[in-house]
């Protein structure tokens, strides 16, 4: 399939209003990162390697996103690039940010909660959003006025718009977080603990996957301690497209902040109030 084709790939039409190409590119490219990651999940010839800060990169890791930036150059050249291993900068006008695997952890080990991440941020804000999980079956994507969308070919969904859920009260939410022990590294795990004691259960599905559930409704709470703007471009369109909320953990509506806070709303003040109590 042509990225400009405008039927957008596996798992959408490409979207509505004025959005429609950049959603079509985005899915289109979402494809070709599928094409590249999945054939290398569980190879035994798979490379892993460590970066200055300790995170694991695998060959799929820089061959996927080196792929992508040629996609971006050859049909969008005068669009910028910010990815998480060939970097960038998030400046003004159009920038495509790139995740080419989010859970790089979880896919050197061979668990299937993996992700690429693709978002564009114009002046600042994330107007398209795609994140694609093939080891799952899965793909969520939306655009500024689309909505938000996934595809679920095991139960037989192509394309299925999503919404948060209406829970208003901690007491009934279920909520996540990513690793526990970063909570405790910078000093906030009393924080995530009173949260969880406010809420009616806890888990840690962590990276993408926890802001796709919240989108879609089947929890209410996701928390980012650390998390960097190729972790959330994605995600933010998606989330508010739900009817959700992403914000840093100041109440800063950014995908640049460090640290994210998702929600459906409803609970995202009485969530914040628990999370930084001097803000």
């Amino acid at each position: 399939m042509s990225p400009t084709d405008g039927r957008g790939g596996r798992g959408g039409r490409g979207g509505r209003g004025g959005h429609s190409d950049d959603l079509a590119l985005a899915l289109a490219l979402a494809d070709t990162a599928d094409a590249v990651t999945l054939p290398r999940f569980r190879a035994a010839d798979l490379r892993v390697e460590r970066k200055p800060d300790r995170t694991p990169v695998t060959d799929a890791d820089t061959a996927c996103e080196d792929r992508l930036r040629s996609v971006i150059a050859d049909h969008r050249p005068d669009d910028a690039v910010l990815g998480e291993e060939r970097g960038g900068e998030l400046g003004a006008g159009r920038v495509w940010v790139l995740d080419p695997i989010d859970g790089t952890k979880n896919f050197s080990r061979g668990v299937p909660v993996w992700a690429t991440l693709i978002g564009l941020v114009e002046d600042g804000r994330p107007t398209v959003g795609v994140v694609s999980a093939p080891a799952l079956g899965r793909r969520w994507w939306a655009a500024t006025g689309a909505g938000a969308h996934t595809a679920d070919p095991a139960r037989g969904v192509e394309d299925e718009r999503i919404r948060v859920s209406g829970v208003g009260d901690l007491a009934d939410a279920y909520a996540s977080t990513t690793d526990l022990d970063h909570w405790r590294t910078i000093g906030l795990q009393d924080r995530w603990l009173a949260l969880t004691q406010a809420c009616w259960e806890s888990r840690a599905f962590g990276d993408f996957w926890h802001h796709c559930l919240v989108a879609e409704g089947l929890i209410d709470v996701a928390v980012d301690p650390g998390a960097n703007t190729w972790d959330l471009a994605a995600a933010q369109v998606i989330v508010e497209e739900a009817g959700g909320r992403l914000t840093d953990l100041t109440g800063a509506v950014r995908c640049d902040g460090g640290d994210a806070l998702v929600t459906n709303g409803h609970l995202h003040e009485a969530a914040l109030a628990i999370l930084t109590p001097d803000r």
